[in-house]
């Protein structure tokens, strides 16, 4: 079972976002990946397109005031997640028509479907709690997330 920390590094939770847009936002959680590593730094304008390029086929903004943009590419090493929070509001052209406020980017290895199905059942199956989708965005800083995401992996193991 593939758990949230694992995945999210310490370095790319974002709280607040800077960007006001979707493509911005979408560019500054890849931009968090790459600085923590997660993600080659000479890829990301190869990422940066896939994943934009998805969105304009159908948006990721699945309601509720999430969006988990994903994609997947032969040059990631490993599943690797960014989250960013918006006090604002996106507009992600969402299912919805609401704004999103917390926004989980997956990036994963093309060779390894497989792991990229779990990590998103992982991260739907928190998002589509409410209690955890209130948590998610009323945490103030990376580290309140950081505390939530630990939370939530350790509920996983007790249930």
């Amino acid at each position: 079972m593939i758990k949230l920390t694992q995945i999210v590094g310490e370095r790319a939770v974002l709280a607040p976002l800077a960007g006001s847009d979707r493509d911005a936002v979408i560019g500054e959680l890849l931009d968090a990946l790459i600085a923590s590593a997660a993600v080659p730094a000479d890829l990301r304008s190869d990422l940066l397109a896939k994943i934009l390029a998805r969105e304009k086929v159908g948006s990721t903004g699945f309601g509720k005031g999430v969006a988990v943009p994903h994609v997947k590419h032969r040059g990631i090493p490993r599943m690797a997640a960014a989250i960013g929070l918006s006090p604002r509001g996106i507009d992600f052209n969402s299912l919805d028509r609401q704004p999103v406020y917390s926004v989980f980017l997956l990036l994963s290895p093309e060779d390894r479907p497989e792991e990229h199905l779990q990590a998103m059942e992982v991260i739907f199956r928190n998002l589509g709690k409410d209690t955890f989708r209130r948590f998610l965005r009323q945490s103030q800083n990376p580290a309140e997330v950081r505390t939530l995401l630990e939370e939530v992996d350790g509920q996983a193991l007790a249930g």
